[in-house]
């Protein structure tokens, strides 16, 4: 037998597999039943990383098993390709982010392709492709003709630099991530999805995917859409603060998920942004430097609000108790939020943390009107009684009241007397897509003087964009064109102006595992095939990091639906299951360029080979845990394929599995077939999910024991059947050397479901360990018939040094595992 070289092997398998497309989905005529298996697609940054390999070698070991066992399976791959990463790019290597993108794309597919990894090459597409934005903008304008797009203008993160709108996540410590410059708020016009329109639908059907998703995306999920009942009503201003505000504004609007703490109010809090701020800095009733630190928190983005300590300014205007008729301060602070709610809060800072806080800092008064239980005293004015359940104190009729009911109550009042109503209310906010950058998808809307904002005709779509653009990071390339934005009405012909900007790129992934279902062949002509589309969906297996549990998620379940109401589909949910897996880990940190930790899976594939890099990343951990990267673990996982290449002399060349009689076998040939068979037994109960988040470390640490177990024998029969049925187990995880053996000795590329033989997983005796106070100090084979004053027996028999002058206070038994002597 010549010496293992992964990188013959490799490459002769991955030529095989290309030339012969060996992984491309059946027709629509297949009488095989369907798998979909997809991975999230990358961005093409230029290289892959470990991460990658990680998540497409989890969803290639899928793929492969559900095609030997008789699934037609459709296992696509494409590219997340817009974004602002190219523009940099751009700016930086003075090229253009189209040549980036796709030069990327390039490489690594060819990196990928390096790993054997079983993708469909013919339904390969990057979100940047021109047939896919035509069908985005399509999406577009009948979402806006639905009323599910609108355009509004609010508050935005601005990089004053750059001229352009920054994520939330695209400001770090107040400062542009690209320049440093520090950003500011800006009311700025955008397009925004109406997503809100399913926030009960999205929340609904979580219920349906229990069991099937993390439950910790599932909470995720809920949190974010943020469900409350809860009372929406108004504070009534006094008379002098009417006139400070020129009579312009009379009442404050809150709303409340705490009605059973409302006579708990001492103050009330608004935005920087609210509008009786803005009336008090024009009508000059703020200091100076007040104003001053009002806009230097409005420049400053939520997440910081948050982070940051309480702050805010009395702005000497007073507000209303409907119900006690007091007289309450109103505060502007930091801590309130304009695009929630209304942008004003009641605060009760006995009762809730954040007031308490504010409260604590500018001496505020506070009110006790909740209690635990009906006999406990008032809470004291040093420490915030903020939990969820209790009976009122100080509420008026209310007292002694369980808040629960007390809530409902408080709420029928207010609608009685008119004072307010009962109202639902999301955290869950619409989506704003506009981005002022030019490598995204053109949004599809034009600006006439005569009609004002219209979608560009169907007809007249992709709007494409220009290639004859300066890249130097100071506003939205397409804007600054000299001709590209002009263009005619669609509806009355005059002369118009597109819309120069272009969509967030979480768009582009909201709907792409949709656009896999369709052969390319089509791509042309339509979105989708409905009858492919019924055939593939649901996708049965998503594999993606955590990181996206959020937002992608999020959108991809909401495109759904979307689509579905505008009758393109007909499915409610896309993902029937979902694994998320963890990081991978050198030196207890996430793998960054910025830590020095990163280690290049080319680097790794070239010195081991692909199956090595395989072997490793689904051995060192269960798919949804952290990995932690090992260099000896690597050597190791190559040692092990090392070996199976070095022992196949011992097998008899045939071409189907060898009938073999166990009861006529020697107890080593019958223990090596015992292991085998609890290989391919683990195999099935993993795939098919009786064992939770397809831990691929025990399938292995089985077929490691396996191997070993035949190391122990010499049957050349039971050599045979143990590397047949070895490599087919270890296939979807190493396939390169499984097919080159498979093809040298059983003449076999089409690997099938085999068959449990029972006689070799039937055991007569078991080995236990003995132990004395835990510690393991024999090891005896038992028959399992054996009485448990029989195993004791034999047990003490095994450690019989060990027992002399001792007293024996325990005798524990483990059936068929273990014998445990506590002993003084």
């Amino acid at each position: 037998m010549s010496e293992y070289n992964p990188r013959n092997i490799e490459s002769k398998w991955q030529e095989y597999w290309q030339k012969h497309k060996s992984f491309e989905p059946l027709g629509l005529d297949s009488k095989k039943p369907k798998k979909y298996i997809l991975s999230m697609f990358p961005y093409p940054s230029g290289a892959i990383h470990m991460g990658h390999v990680r998540n497409y070698c989890i969803g290639d070991a899928l793929a492969r098993h559900y095609r030997q066992n008789g699934f037609n399976v459709l296992h696509p791959m494409g590219w997340d390709a817009f974004g602002m990463p190219a523009e940099n790019a751009a700016i930086k290597h003075k090229s253009h982010p189209k040549t980036w993108t796709y030069s990327n794309i390039d490489t690594m597919r060819k990196e990928l392709a390096t790993l054997g990894l079983s993708f469909s090459q013919e339904r390969e597409f990057a979100t940047s492709d021109t047939i896919y934005t035509r069908f985005e903008q399509e999406f577009f304008i009948k979402m806006w003709e639905r009323g599910l797009i609108y355009r509004k203008e609010a508050y935005l993160n601005w990089c004053p630099k750059d001229q352009t709108i920054l994520a939330n996540e695209q400001v770090i410590e107040g400062k542009c991530w690209r320049c440093d410059t520090p950003v500011v708020q800006k009311q700025m016009f955008q397009y925004y999805i109406k997503i809100t329109a399913y926030a009960d639908e999205l929340l609904e059907c979580l219920d349906s995917l229990e069991g099937h998703w993390p439950p910790q995306v599932l909470s995720m999920q809920r949190n974010w859409i943020g469900k409350s009942k809860g009372l929406s009503f108004a504070f009534a201003l006094s008379e002098d603060s009417i006139q400070k505000l020129d009579n312009a504004i009379t009442k404050l609007e809150v709303f409340t998920t705490r009605p059973d703490t409302i006579y708990g109010v001492t103050y009330c809090a608004v935005a920087p942004e609210h509008p009786i701020v803005q009336s008090l800095i024009e009508g000059k009733h703020l200091q100076e430097n007040v104003i001053k630190a009002i806009e230097s928190i409005r420049n400053t983005t939520a997440r910081e609000r948050a982070m940051s300590e309480k702050i805010g300014f009395d702005l000497g205007i007073y507000a209303i108790h409907p119900l006690t008729q007091e007289k309450l301060p109103v505060w502007v602070a930091n801590f309130v939020l304009m695009d929630y709610g209304s942008g004003a809060v009641m605060s009760v800072p006995m009762h809730d943390e954040r007031d308490f806080e504010f409260a604590k800092t500018y001496s505020l008064p506070l009110k006790c009107v909740l209690v635990k239980d009906k006999d406990s005293k008032e809470s004291t004015q040093e420490v915030c009684a903020a939990y969820e359940e209790g009976y009122l104190i100080n509420s008026g009729e209310f007292s002694g009241m369980y808040n629960a009911q007390a809530k409902e109550n408080i709420i029928a009042f207010f609608e009685k007397q008119g004072k307010g109503k009962g109202v639902i209310n999301y955290r869950l906010r619409d989506w704003g897509v506009s981005r002022q950058r030019y490598w995204g998808a053109p949004i599809p809307m034009v600006y006439c003087q005569s009609c004002g904002i219209v979608p560009e005709n169907i007809a007249n779509l992709p709007i494409t964009l220009p290639f004859d653009v300066t890249i130097d990071g100071e506003g939205n390339p397409l804007s600054k064109h000299p001709t590209w934005k002009q263009c005619i009405c669609p509806k009355c012909g005059k002369k118009a102006q597109r819309e120069t900007d272009t969509m967030d790129t979480f768009v582009q992934s909201s709907w792409y595992f949709l656009r896999y279902t369709t052969p390319s062949a089509m791509w042309e002509q339509k979105p989708f095939d409905k009858e492919n589309l019924a055939y593939w969906l649901n996708v049965d297996e998503y594999i993606g990091g955590i990181e996206h549990a959020i937002l992608h998620l999020l959108y991809a379940r909401f495109f759904t639906k979307v689509l579905r109401d505008l009758g393109y589909i007909e499915i409610d949910e896309p993902f029937a299951n979902l694994l998320t897996q963890g990081m991978v880990l050198k030196n207890g940190a996430k793998m960054s360029k910025s830590k020095g930790n990163v280690v290049n899976p080319n680097d790794i594939i070239a010195h081991y080979g692909a199956d090595t890099a395989r072997l490793f990343v689904l051995f060192a951990a269960p798919p949804t845990r952290e990995l932690e990267w090992n260099d000896n673990a690597v050597e190791g996982a190559y040692r092990f394929l090392k070996r199976l290449w070095e022992r196949v002399e011992h097998i008899q060349p045939c071409t189907q599995k060898p009938h073999i009689n166990h009861q006529a076998l020697q107890k080593n040939e019958q223990y090596a077939r015992q292991k085998v068979y609890e290989a391919l037994q683990k195999s099935y109960d993993i795939f098919s999910k009786k064992q939770v988040g397809y831990p691929f470390n025990t399938l292995i640490a089985a077929s490691m024991e396996a191997f070993n177990a035949l190391n122990e024998q010499n049957n050349a029969l039971v050599w045979t059947e143990g590397y047949f049925i070895l490599l087919h187990i270890l296939e979807p995880i190493v396939p390169h050397i499984c097919w080159e053996l498979s093809d040298r000795y059983f003449n076999l590329t089409n690997f099938a479901f085999i068959d449990i033989d029972e006689n070799a997983l039937h055991k007569e005796e078991v080995i236990y360990a003995v132990m004395v106070n835990g510690k393991k100090r024999a090891e005896i084979e038992l028959s399992l018939a054996l009485a448990q004053e029989e195993i004791i027996a034999h047990a003490k028999q095994s450690v019989g040094k060990w027992l002399i002058d001792v007293q024996i206070l325990k005798e524990i038994i483990v059936p068929n595992k273990l014998v445990n002597f506590v002993v003084k």
